[in-house]
């Protein structure tokens, strides 16, 4: 569900009438924690919750894939990217 906070409980309550007049729908959605409160709330007892998200190994893995294709390699050098492939993946990981 990617919309502007100021859109989401109109779609929130769409969709309850959705779930309340055609009880065998399934809905999917995928949305941020701070965001899973208010569907909770809209959407009591129809939903349930899956947390998905990548480890800091994955995180690492892509950051050193898209660095070895940067076309500017001399623009970084080895401390800066010791401390990208440090932090970043610490810093994902908790969100």
């Amino acid at each position: 569900m990617c919309c502007l906070s100021a859109h989401r409980v109109g779609i929130l309550n769409s969709l309850q009438h959705i779930l309340e007049t055609s009880p065998r729908t399934q809905i999917f959605i995928v949305e941020r924690p701070h965001v899973w409160t208010g569907i909770e709330k809209r959407l009591a007892g129809r939903v349930i919750s899956i947390s998905v998200g990548a480890s800091e190994d994955d995180i690492s893995k892509y950051l050193r894939l898209r660095l070895g294709e940067d076309e500017t390699p001399d623009a970084m050098d080895e401390r800066l990217e010791a401390g990208l492939l440090k932090k970043v993946p610490e810093k994902m990981s908790e969100m």
